[in-house]
């Protein structure tokens, strides 16, 4: 028995090494592959989810054309360029330029304000407060600003980064629409490719409503979220500068945060119509045009959301919302992505496992019966 079981020892072991080394190799394999792959991350993270948003279309053009997919996916990249990207670059050079001039005069002491309308000392609760400080800031904004210079240097000088910053994604925004516009060229093989390794893991039942899952809930997020932030913003941004609103490029961002944050556009809307009121630079059915247009752009979101939010996925629209803010908060804008469709999946498994042991109600809500 003592040769035997030294014998077994000695199989064991060597087993548990070659099991060590092939984990350590895979192990080294993959943090390898992962340093070389992370300056690239965000790039193709967006490229993916870009793909998946606009396959639909890709398809439908791609019908029309005679099956052609390259032209169907260059049409897509194109047309994105033209539609998002004109729009987009402008607000952003815009913005950059606006907080650029104003960081610039801020330290020549150079800002100078108007003088508010008497009708701001009419506004309730805070009307005379405001104006009181809107008339010393119009005076002598220097002396103003004495006490709040250090804050306000700090935030204009971070605003300019931000300004920058803001730019440089535009331009990653195109990087990545063009790596998408090939991802859509070889669609069905990627798709497939991607269902083979989620079956992989979850079996193939399971991987293949989780592949479903994720797909519809990322076009669900870039279209009730992303899409209806950045076409709100857009609209608005034109409005902005269509009135002659000071800082158009700047309330067009804020405009874009917002939504994305699934915070009413209202909240800058209607200060800037307030403000084209009390200004009194344009003639009053000019004002009503802006306001009309300004009041319709900013309740864009109220109707498109509710139609493409949640379309399509199995996961109720709380959970697509929850991951998505939850998501954002942690990772950024992408995060709204990952975080929506974890959420999500994680949602569909939990609820998978509740009902293996569903119980059986009757019409006043008690158990009739149990799960055997």
């Amino acid at each position: 028995m003592q040769p035997e079981a030294e014998e077994l020892k000695k199989a064991i072991f060597k087993d548990l090494v070659d099991l060590l080394i092939r984990l350590g190799v895979t192990l080294f394999l993959l943090v390898v592959c992962a340093r070389i792959f992370e300056p690239f991350m965000g790039l193709v993270l967006w490229a993916g989810i870009l793909a998946v948003a606009l396959y639909p279309l890709h398809a439908w053009i791609a019908g029309r054309l005679w099956g052609r997919k390259g032209l169907a996916a260059a049409v897509v990249v194109l047309s994105g360029l033209l539609v998002i990207g004109v729009p987009s670059v402008l607000i952003s050079l815009k913005f950059a330029e606006q907080v650029a001039n104003v960081h610039e005069k801020f330290k020549k002491n150079e800002i100078a304000i108007p003088q508010p309308s008497p009708a701001v000392a009419e506004w309730p609760l805070v009307g005379k407060q405001v104006s009181s400080a809107w008339s010393q800031a119009a005076r002598d904004l220097p002396k103003f600003l004495d006490k709040f210079r250090p804050q306000a240097g700090d935030f204009i000088a971070g605003s300019l980064k931000k300004a920058t910053s803001v730019a440089g994604s535009v331009f990653t925004f195109f990087g990545s629409l063009i790596i998408a516009g090939f991802l859509m060229a070889y669609g069905e093989s990627s798709s497939r490719s991607m269902l083979r390794i989620v079956c992989r893991f979850a079996g193939w039942d399971r991987g293949a409503h989780i592949h479903s899952l994720s797909t519809a809930t990322i076009r669900s997020v870039a279209m009730g979220v992303i899409g209806v932030a950045l076409l709100q913003s857009i609209l608005l941004g034109v409005g902005f500068i269509w009135a002659g609103v000071p800082g158009a490029g700047i309330l067009a961002v804020l405009v874009l945060l917002l939504g994305i944050a699934q915070i009413p556009a209202a909240i800058i809307a209607f200060p800037v119509i307030a403000y084209l009121w009390i200004a009194g630079g344009d003639s009053t059915i000019n004002n009503a045009m802006y306001t009309a247009y300004i009041l319709i752009a900013g309740g864009v979101d109220n109707v498109l959301k509710p139609l493409l939010l949640g379309r399509g996925v199995d996961a109720p629209m709380p959970i697509i919302i929850l991951g998505a803010l939850g998501g954002m908060v942690t990772s950024g804008i992408i995060g709204l992505f990952i975080g929506a469709v974890i959420f999500a999946i994680g949602y569909e498994v939990f609820m998978a496992w509740v009902a293996q042991g569903d119980l059986v109600l009757d019409e006043q809500g008690i158990i009739a019966s149990r799960p055997e």
